[in-house]
């Protein structure tokens, strides 16, 4: 059938399964939006006040339910709009397919109104891009695209339109939806044993568990190996969810923010397996100081990212969940009680901080809401001192729990993602945990969630500074307390109430569990704004340049 190249798209994305997307319309997609339009009763379009709100609610759509997110903008500014939001997705290998409009053919490269060389943009922040041309091309370009992103390890892909191609007529076969999976290289057999002989000769192992375990679904199989071998096992922040946070094996968060027990782990292990993280500056510390002790088994889909950081004794580049199954099936079971008993004396010795005042405290905040829902809650943030205290003080229980951005650091992501996780996971409570001035970035997506009644609950840890950047310039730059003042007189509560939202506001701690009970109770979008001090700070911390075992604990 003859069709036009905007019907070619919309019915691409049904080919894909796609049912919901996010974007802000244009001189350059309305062609796009007109065919949406008409399909809307197959599609749901979510109009959000802002492109970067789209990029960030399809991004945590995505890491929600584990499906390709989806985001739509026009060109010029609303394509450049979403550029945070790739980026975002990119540094923490989410799968997303953003759509942009462009100028007619006829007007590339002559400076034409709203025309940005978006391609060019994204090219360093994305898997792939396409530039579609001609309308022949449209639907094996959408095809692929979707394919790239959840291959191997998944990532965004940019789709820019050009006018007359969604205008064109054109010949329209439908397909079911192919993943084009990567050839991974075959790991042979004698490094599977050789994995395998290291661990069982191992006396004081420990596996770092990060993203990649969630991406691959492989968080049952390392469930089952920590438990059979008796492993110590810790997270890198995008890791979080993938093993329960209530488990007596779990040692906490790795790194600059993470838990000295961990820390400590790292520093005296024999055998280090890290599976599926990257051996971020903020995980490593001093690079030449960690792990020195140990051997280090790498597990990761992506080659580019072995001894990227750290030297891998033995690098494993394939499918997590062949790999660690391999290594389950051969490995004999043990109980390490010598090295397990030395890591509860860590944990008894080196507890996470908490404060004796009474004023309202961080970690009394997230672990209130921890108990109210029982852990069974998506748990979106933004970034800043919030993020870490949740990261250190909510016991994550299942994967796809925890929605952060964790590469690039977003301030203003949560508020878009927990929209997205929220409408991706219509069936869980969904909160976003922010700090006043990650939330003031994007709080006009308020009008979004509202208009769309979509129950989400933003918990705001007002200190009425920018909290993380004062911590440091407190610790490290002599209490020279540069614009980071952001004590403007705002009213969280009444402006949640302007946008036609419900604001409480929580002062004392004995407040916190009734209004979160309140806030669950209710249909519909909830701001809870909690007033800390401006010095409260985020411990253990490690000084820049420093040892992950030198961390400051108070």
């Amino acid at each position: 059938m003859f069709i036009t190249g905007a019907e070619i798209f919309v019915e691409c994305l049904k080919e894909q399964g796609v049912d919901t997307i996010f974007g802000f319309p244009g001189g350059q997609a309305i062609v796009l939006y007109d065919a949406l339009g008409k399909h809307q009763h197959e599609i749901r379009h979510i109009l959000t006040a802002h492109e970067q709100g789209a990029s960030h609610a399809a991004d945590g759509y995505a890491r929600a339910t584990g499906k390709v997110g989806v985001c739509l903008a026009t060109s010029g500014p609303g394509a450049t709009n979403l550029v945070t939001g790739i980026a975002t997705a990119y540094m923490d290998s989410i799968p997303m397919v953003a759509f942009t409009g462009q100028v007619p053919t006829t007007l590339l490269g002559r400076d034409s109104f709203q025309e940005v060389d978006i391609t060019g943009i994204t090219m360093p922040i994305t898997k792939h891009n396409f530039i579609v041309k001609d309308v022949k091309e449209l639907a094996p370009t959408i095809r692929r695209a979707f394919a790239i992103a959840r291959e191997g390890r998944p990532g965004p892909v940019l789709v820019d339109i050009c006018k007359d191609a969604s205008t064109t007529l054109c010949e329209y076969t439908p397909e079911a939806p192919t993943v084009h999976v990567r050839k991974l290289p075959t790991i042979k057999r004698e490094a599977l044993d050789h994995a395998v002989e290291l661990l069982a000769n191992a006396k004081k192992p420990v596996i770092i568990a990060g993203g990649g375990v969630i991406l691959s679904d492989a968080s049952e199989t390392l469930f089952k190996l920590v438990e059979k071998r008796s492993i110590p096992i810790t997270n890198t922040i995008m890791g979080l969810g993938s093993f329960p946070g209530t488990h007596t094996l779990f040692m906490g968060m790795i790194g600059m923010h993470g838990s000295k027990t961990s820390n400590m782990a790292i520093t005296h292990s024999d055998l280090i397996i890290n599976i599926g993280a990257r051996f971020s500056d903020r995980v490593v510390g001093d690079m030449s100081k960690f792990g020195q002790n140990a051997k280090v088994i790498h597990i990761d889909i992506d080659p580019a990212e072995i001894g990227k950081n750290i030297t891998a004794y033995l690098p494993l580049v394939g499918d997590m969940n062949e790999v660690l199954s391999y290594i389950l099936e051969h490995v004999p079971q043990s109980k390490n009680d010598e090295w397990l008993a030395q890591i509860a004396a860590w944990k008894e010795q080196y507890p996470l901080a908490r404060a004796k005042s009474q004023a309202l405290q961080p970690y009394f905040i997230i672990e209130k809401i921890n108990e109210v829902t029982k852990g069974d809650a998506i748990i979106a943030t933004e970034v800043g001192q919030h993020q870490m205290w949740t990261a250190q003080y909510f016991k994550f229980l299942t994967p796809r729990s925890f929605v952060t951005s964790g590469g690039l650091g977003t301030m203003g992501f949560g508020f878009g993602a927990a929209m997205g996780a929220k409408l991706g996971m219509p069936h869980k409570t969904v909160f976003n945990i922010a700090g006043d001035g990650s939330f003031r970035m994007n709080c006009n997506e308020l009008g979004t969630a509202v208009e769309y009644q979509i129950p989400i609950i933003i918990v705001i840890f007002n200190n009425h500074v920018l909290g993380m950047v004062r911590q440091w310039q407190t610790l490290f730059f002599d209490s020279r307390y540069s614009n980071t003042n952001i004590d403007r007189g705002t009213d969280f509560v009444k402006l949640a109430e302007a946008f036609g939202a419900t604001g409480f506001n929580v002062t004392k701690p004995e407040q916190l569990e009734d209004i979160l009970k309140q806030a669950i109770a209710i249909n519909g979008p909830v701001v809870i704004n909690c007033e800390i001090d401006r010095d409260e700070k985020v411990f253990p911390i490690v000084p820049p340049g420093a040892a992950i075992s030198d961390s400051i604990l108070e």
